[in-house]
């Protein structure tokens, strides 16, 4: 046996060597001819093994298709199968025909109409199996059957008319489908019920008000997640068997009905996501089984009733995002010893929480009441609540200290005090919380350090601790959190240098260090996972280069790194950053040349690389950022033209080259950047005459292009800038007049043309503009005398017209508005 075995082994082999070789040989001599040597060489180097991998490839994707598209599927037709399930006579033999029955469904995506035949079937289950089309009428005909569950499918809506009653069935479940009617009106006559689940559907209309009499064996009831409408029918107090009502997620209004008090076996009562409206009934307290209670988002108008002390059964209760007045009543909440899930957030809730209760509440694992108007501190009985995982106190008006037994809450998964009034240091036995994967406690009025025992808490993920008064150095026991991905301790007092090794040990994806007195260089490791997402060092005294690994940070989308030391190569700091959103490197030491690669930051949204050290030309690469909206390359030395490239920035709103040493023409094409807001060119180089085309920027508020060296005249088209605020055409060498289309810039506040060759007068239009306050025409050529038009300008402030040719001496002086123009002669009292 063992030597035939090693025969077949070798045969096989040797066929297949066989087959291998023939292969090869065939392909290179079909593939040889003159001139080419072929794909199949001595030489591997120099041979096409790629060709050859890839015609056979193809050729196997060829016969694939053409095997796939002659093959039947011989499967026994639903009919039949159907027809052999009706000779079950039992359940046992039911059950095991209950398989194939569902592969036949599924292969059929519909209800066969033969399952009516199924007379003796006691259990169908045909939940999710993807089935589409109406529920078939001929179900009616399964008067045995008990238990249907046809949940997670497609099914639709049928026509009710033709089902008949099903005596048998207790259990009924049509969840998740596409059933779009009212009620389906034969459940009412299906009286054994106890189980009916109607959830995520679209049925209308409202409850009927015969079910508590038609189904009065109901326990479970579910028609969340629909558009049912109407007020919930007062006799759903009937259902004296009804443990769970579940109605949530659909437009009932009319308020809760105190009859709800009456279903005595209520366990789970979910009325969440509705526009009831009213009061919360004292009625509740009557529900001595109830142990589930979810009545948010249900435009509650009420205050807590005292008697909800009374369901001492109750361990979930959610009354969040509604207009709750009061506090919460200490009285009432002393008696919910069960409670494990208790959360009003969003509730209007004032006055201070009752920790003398809720202290009480040993089993609580989540206290939510954040978002509210809550007064007062922490007990330090708090510490009591040992099973606790999640505390979320944030956004309420809590003050003191944060007590130290807190660090005894050894279980807590989250700790959220954010957006309070806190004081104090950051107690240090917040260490032992060792599951803790979530801490906040930003917007507060935190003093002292960061203790170094937040290194312990070995499974946080999230600490953000910023806008608060914390001082001193970070904490060397910050590397050692290996599962840390989001730090932000921005907008404090901290100072000295990040701990070097942070970031070696974990992966960071959101690092906030700004508004700080940081000094030193950067962790080298800092992104060593790659994973940076978010990183803003802003406004610190951060030094030297850039780490490294930052150029291979590909998920990048937001850098500030503006006011700090920073030195090195701006064009090597960064690398491939295909998301990246944000990028402010402004106020900077930075050296070097701006990147053509940058151009391939499609996303990018905002650059900012201002009041550096850049030299060189601006890339025409960066009309590629057909995102970008906000552009700053100004106070640096860059020189060169302006690309007429930029003019492909159709969503820029402000670009700002002031203060380089750019030279040549302002490009025309500027005219086509249609969202521009603000343009400043100020502080080049530039000749030659200001471009007709700016009088297409009709969303201009601000235009600077004082001190460039422009000459020519003032284009009548700038008239057409109806929304500019401010213009600054001062310390050029423009020629001629003012254009009178001036006039049409009426919300026009800033006028400086100062330092020109402008002659003329000042045109009588430009008392239309009533919201100057600033004339600044000085040293030019103008001539004749002021217009008695400026009388309606109430708003100047300034005006500026010494050092021109004006008729009147008393002109060539810069003072008050007011004194200049009495003093010519013209009275700022309106005149008629």
């Amino acid at each position: 046996m063992m030597s035939r075995r090693t025969s077949y082994s070798m045969t096989s082999l040797g066929i297949g060597n066989f087959l291998s070789s023939f292969l090869l040989s065939t392909v290179s001599r079909i593939t040889r001819r003159p001139g080419h040597n072929g794909w199949i060489l001595n030489n591997l180097n120099k041979s096409h093994l790629d060709y050859y991998y890839a015609f056979f490839a193809i050729l196997n994707f060829i016969l694939y298709l053409a095997v796939s598209r002659f093959y039947v599927y011989k499967a026994e037709g639903s009919s039949e199968k159907i027809k052999a399930l009706k000779r079950a006579q039992n359940l046992s033999m039911f059950r095991v025909y209950v398989k194939d029955l569902d592969q036949i469904i599924i292969r059929t995506t519909t209800i066969p109409l033969e399952i009516g035949r199924l007379s003796e079937l006691l259990d169908l289950r045909l939940y999710n199996n993807s089935l589409t089309n109406a529920v078939p009428y001929q179900l009616s005909n399964l008067k045995k059957v008990r238990h249907v569950d046809l949940s997670s499918n497609y099914l639709e809506a049928p026509n009710y008319k033709k089902f008949t009653p099903l005596p048998s069935v207790t259990y009924l479940s049509l969840f998740l489908n596409s059933l779009v009617s009212e009620f389906p009106p034969f459940i009412l006559n299906c009286r054994n019920l106890t189980y009916i689940d109607l959830s995520q559907n679209t049925l209308t209309g409202p409850i009927p008000d015969s079910l508590a009499t038609n189904l009065p064996s109901l326990q479970y009831l579910n028609l969340s997640y629909n558009l049912f409408s109407g007020p919930i029918p007062k006799s759903l107090s009937n259902l004296s068997r009804l443990q769970d009502l579940r109605i949530g997620y659909n437009n009932f209004t009319g308020g809760i009905p105190t009859e709800i008090g009456s279903i005595s076996n209520l366990r789970v009562l979910e009325l969440q996501n509705n526009s009831l409206g009213g009061q919360v009934p004292a009625s509740i307290g009557q529900l001595k089984m109830l142990e589930h209670i979810n009545l948010s988002n249900a435009s509650l108008n009420s205050t807590i009733p005292l008697e909800l002390g009374l369901c001492s059964n109750l361990n979930f209760l959610d009354f969040s995002i509604n207009q709750l007045r009061g506090g919460l009543p200490g009285a009432a909440l002393s008696g919910l010893k069960k409670m494990s899930q208790f959360g009003i957030s969003n509730a209007s809730l004032t006055g201070e929480i009752p920790w003398d209760a809720i202290t009480t509440w040993t089993d609580l694992e989540s206290l939510e009441l954040q978002d509210n108007s809550l007064t007062g501190s922490i007990s330090s009985g708090i510490g009591r609540l040992s099973n606790l995982t999640y505390l979320f106190l944030f956004n309420n008006q809590l003050s003191g200290m944060i007590p130290k037994e807190i660090g005894n809450l050894t279980n807590l998964l989250q700790l959220d005090l954010s957006t309070n009034s806190f004081t104090g240091p950051i107690p240090p036995t917040i260490g032992n919380l060792k599951q803790l994967t979530l801490l906040n406690l930003f917007y507060n009025n935190l003093t002292g350090t960061l203790p170094v025992e937040i290194g312990d808490m070995v499974s946080v993920q999230t600490i953000d601790i910023n806008t608060n008064q914390l001082h001193g150095e970070l904490p060397v026991s910050l590397a050692d959190l290996k599962n840390l991905q989001f730090l932000s301790v921005f907008t404090n007092n901290f100072s000295g240098s990040i701990p070097r090794d942070l970031g070696q040990n974990t992966v960071l994806t959101y690092v906030g260090f700004s508004n700080n007195s940081f000094t030193g260089e950067l962790p080298p490791g800092i992104c060593n996972g790659f994973s940076l997402d978010h990183i803003t060092l802003d406004d610190n005294n951060f030094s030297g280069p850039l780490p490294d690994c930052l150029k291979n940070c590909s998920n990048l989308t937001r850098a500030r790194l503006e006011g700090n030391q920073f030195t090195g190569d701006i064009s090597e700091a960064f690398g491939v950053h295909p998301q990246l959103l944000y990028l402010d490197l402004s106020r900077n030491q930075f050296t070097g040349k701006l990147s053509p690669n940058w151009g391939k930051y499609e996303s990018l949204t905002y650059l900012d690389v201002e009041g550096n050290k850049i030299t060189g030309n601006i890339p025409p690469e960066l009309g590629n950022l057909t995102n970008l909206q906000y552009l700053s390359l100004a106070s640096n030395d860059l020189t060169g033209p302006i690309p007429a490239k930029l003019a492909d920035l159709g969503l820029l709103f402000k670009l700002n080259l002031s203060n380089n040493r750019l030279s040549g023409e302002i490009p025309p094409q500027i005219g086509k950047m249609s969202q521009l807001q603000q343009l400043d060119l100020s502080g080049n180089s530039l000749h030659g005459s200001i471009p007709i085309e700016l009088g297409n920027l009709d969303k201009l508020i601000s235009l600077d292009m004082s001190d460039d060296g422009l000459s020519g005249s003032i284009p009548k088209e700038i008239g057409n800038l109806l929304n500019l605020l401010i213009l600054d055409l001062s310390t050029n060498s423009l020629t001629g007049p003012i254009p009178p289309t001036i006039g049409n810039m009426k919300r026009l506040s800033i006028f400086n043309l100062f330092k020109n060759n402008l002659t003329g007068t000042l045109p009588v239009e430009i008392g239309d503009l009533k919201y100057l306050q600033i004339i600044d025409i000085h040293s030019n050529q103008f001539d004749g005398m002021l217009p008695s038009s400026l009388v309606y300008l109430e708003n100047l402030k300034i005006l500026s017209v010494n050092m021109n040719n004006f008729s009147d001496e008393k002109l060539n002086q810069t003072v008050q508005a007011k004194q200049l123009l009495s003093e010519s002669g013209i009275s700022l009292d309106r005149q008629n």
